[in-house]
């Protein structure tokens, strides 16, 4: 579930100074640093966080990690670093929670929507056991539930590929202390959850459209399936098969490991209350990992990916996993860089997450962060990983930028309107183009071009377009519509 997008009071201020003195006091955390190289690129990365975009013609601006977290009002982060298929190194940084103790790389974290991929495995093994079939509806594995369809049922493949035409993208969770409702409610969308039902409400394999519903249904065949609680059969899958021994699907997390677990808090950095949200969802966003432990899973992939056993699934069914359905997004995974990369992001109540890996190579980063901004934190720490090791994708990207006329930039002047993000508007200020992408937050707009517009604080690119014919609207008073592409 993606969470939204403010710091005035001085509650929160107060937290927020709390929180650096402690992260200043006991400083980063390291499990793994092979040698002095290894260490001496750790601190660059830590000194270095990357913007999205930066100007051809300056310097690229940057910041340390302590600088962001204050920034951000992230409490905590955990980071683990591939390298010619190890991990090179992991580490965390600040505190599990306000007043808690510093991160390891042994905290758990909630993994959030990784947990769409290793799920996805666990999918693919009980397929390569005979357990699932792989193109069959997923009617023939559901045996306590029935999906309701008016438009033929998926199957598992279309589900893992977010093809199957399935309802509800993703799912808030349960505060802690409130009731849970049983999976099938969840399904159903019963009184008991704060979802709607999950329906097909495409025809399968005619569209793209992102389903932690899905996933639930998943869910709930391969219980049927295994005849096992869903975090027993993860672990019996893929957990202890891949030495992923630190993690668990277990929904609420057992109180023998909440003391080794991170906490989440908001996007003032204040902590939600009571603790971590529950997600009876478990194969969408019930994984508790650590950054270690999910690089042993990108690690295997990329083993499986090169022909070797990886201890899960077979060489075979690794590069299905590996295979995009529709567009770039294949069995769990979204395949990135022209086929050469691997990854997913995360996103539950107070926990954001990204996990990156080369197909072929063997380097990637994953990291997990315990705040509501920790998607901008983890964009910015994984461009660092990038320029350090000489990736070539997830670095900053670099774009040239030309003056408008006067009479171009006043054209340019209005309201816009993108379809299903909502409206931004664009002013003069001092002789500035300016943008406000959200309400009252004003950045400079620039230009590559008449026709092509760009900020420094996400990769994409704005084309102003005229709401009729389609055509730029510079020198139109239409400017109703705007195409957008790029990642937020």
């Amino acid at each position: 579930m993606s969470g939204t997008m403010k710091f005035a009071s001085s509650v929160a201020g107060s937290i927020l100074l709390s929180f650096s003195a402690f992260a200043a006091e006991q400083g980063p955390s390291i499990a793994h640093s092979s040698h002095a190289g290894e260490r001496d690129a750790m601190a660059r990365v830590e000194a270095g966080l990357r913007p999205p975009v930066a100007l051809a013609d300056a310097p690229v601006s940057t910041e340390t990690l302590q600088q962001a977290m204050a920034r951000l009002k992230v409490p905590g982060v955990s980071v683990a670093v591939i390298k010619d298929g190890k991990v090179a190194w992991s580490r965390g940084y600040g505190v599990a929670w306000i007043g808690g103790p510093a991160v390891t790389p042994h905290t758990l974290f909630q993994a959030a929507s990784i947990s769409k991929p290793v799920t996805a495995m666990a999918t693919l093994r009980m397929v390569e056991q005979g357990k699932l079939d792989l193109d069959a509806g997923i009617d023939a594995a559901l045996t306590s539930w029935k999906l309701p369809s008016k438009h033929g049922q998926p199957s598992v493949r279309q589900l893992l590929s977010h093809t199957g035409g399935t309802t509800v993208p993703g799912f808030p969770g349960y505060a802690a202390g409130k009731s849970v409702p049983t999976l099938v409610q969840v399904l159903d969308g019963a009184w008991a959850a704060n979802t709607k039902a999950v329906r097909v409400d495409t025809a399968p394999g005619t569209a793209w459209s992102y389903s932690g519903g899905g996933y639930t249904v998943l869910q709930q065949a391969m219980i049927d399936r295994a005849g096992k609680p869903f975090e027993v059969l993860m672990q019996e899958t893929v957990l202890a098969p891949l030495g992923m021994l630190g993690s668990t699907f277990a929904q609420p997390l057992p109180a023998a490991l909440q003391a080794t677990a991170a906490r989440p808090h908001d996007h003032e950095g204040k902590p939600f209350s009571g603790g971590a949200y529950t997600h009876p969802e478990q194969a969408a966003a019930g994984l508790w990992s650590t950054p270690a432990d999910l690089a042993k899973f990108a690690i295997a992939i990329q083993r499986g990916a090169a022909g070797a056993d990886n201890g899960a699934i077979s060489p075979a069914m690794t590069r299905t996993m590996l295979t995009p359905v529709r567009g770039t997004y294949a069995l769990g995974l979204d395949i990135q860089d022209k086929g050469k990369r691997f990854g997913h992001n995360g996103s539950n109540m107070g926990f954001k997450s990204i996990m990156v890996g080369a197909i072929e190579g063997g380097d990637g980063a994953v990291i997990l962060t315990n705040g509501d901004n920790g998607d901008e934190l983890a964009a910015g720490l994984l461009r660092a990983i990038a320029h350090e090791y000489k990736w070539v994708g997830n670095r900053t990207v670099i774009r040239p930028a030309v003056a408008l006329t006067p009479q171009a930039r006043k054209a340019l002047v209005g309201k816009y309107r993108i379809a299903g993000l909502g409206d931004f508007h664009v002013a003069e200020r001092d002789g500035q183009l300016m943008i406000a992408l959200r309400p009252g937050q004003w950045e400079p707009l620039y230009a590559e071009s008449d026709k092509l517009l760009f900020v420094l604080s996400h990769n994409v690119e704005i084309r102003p377009i005229d709401a009729n014919s389609g055509h730029s609207v510079m020198g139109s008073s239409s400017k109703s519509y705007t195409r957008v592409s790029g990642l937020w």
